[in-house]
């Protein structure tokens, strides 16, 4: 079997229990909120991680932000990645999921690949969309909400993809790209020995002159979609209490569910 390199796609995001948001402007406040790597991703380095110790695989993790994300690629270092890689630049500020995908797929063709694994969805955007809109500028097979790897070969990958009612396996000719589920495993943690070697490696800075793709693709100039508001929904302690027997009880929770619109029929 071929050294396989495998790329996992890693993004920074705001810890969600600390996102506040300004109510004058709409945007969340990021000052002083903690960061950490985003579960589906991680869940995604361990399964590039296992590849690695099965196959003698290299695994180079790849992101997308700002130059402070580069402690967060030495964090993965102490978990055994050989290779970090922040993609930074002023070019690419405000991008969406369209923009972000065009620089990580221009950054992947410089790098090489057999293998993609990005996660599912990032806890900040929940969008699902930057994984498979990758998959789709590199023009190579893509397998979605994979919770499993159940076999890997030079030529293709089993895995096992979770629906909300079902299982599929599903074989996918390499090159391919997998989003996965942060429950698919639990992360190792940093090793002594990867920690202190991680002092000595360097993150690998590219750039938008590395590469190569034009300025109208990336950054805001390259998104199609603008966030005009966002809110959080104000929770009181008011509530109304009704005492009712059981059908009673029902046909008050229908009525009331489709003066909301929930249900309709």
């Amino acid at each position: 079997m071929k050294i396989m390199k495998i790329i996992v796609l890693v993004k920074q995001v705001p810890d969600s229990t600390e996102i506040r948001v300004d109510k004058v402007t709409g945007t969340l406040i990021r000052a002083g909120v903690p960061s950490i790597i985003n579960p589906d991703d991680l869940a995604g380095v361990e399964e590039a991680l296992k590849i690695k110790e099965a196959t003698g695989a290299t695994v180079t993790v790849v992101s997308m932000g700002p130059p402070q994300a580069s402690g967060m690629l030495k964090e993965l270092y102490g978990r055994g990645v050989d290779e970090c890689v922040l993609i930074t630049d002023r070019a690419f500020a405000g991008a969406d999921t369209c923009a972000t995908s065009s620089t990580l797929a221009a950054a992947i063709e410089k790098l090489g690949y057999d293998l993609i694994i990005a996660g599912r969805q990032a806890i900040d955007g929940d969008t699902a969309q930057v994984g498979p809109q990758t998959a789709e500028r590199l023009d190579i097979p893509q397998v979605t909400y994979v919770d499993k790897i159940i076999d890997i070969n030079d030529e293709k990958i089993t895995v096992r993809k979770s629906l909300e009612e079902s299982e599929e396996i599903i074989e996918a000719k390499l090159p391919c790209l997998l989003t996965t589920l942060s429950g698919m495993n639990s992360p190792r943690y940093m090793n002594c020995n990867d920690i202190v070697d991680s002092f000595s490696k360097e993150v690998k800075i590219m750039t938008f002159n590395d590469l190569g793709i034009a300025a109208e693709k990336v950054g805001l100039a390259g998104s199609p979609t603008k966030v005009h508001h966002t809110f959080t929904k104000d929770v009181t302690a008011e509530t109304e209490t009704y005492e009712l027997p059981a059908a009673e009880a029902a046909k008050l929770i229908a009525k009331t569910l489709k003066e909301k619109q929930i249900i309709t029929k």
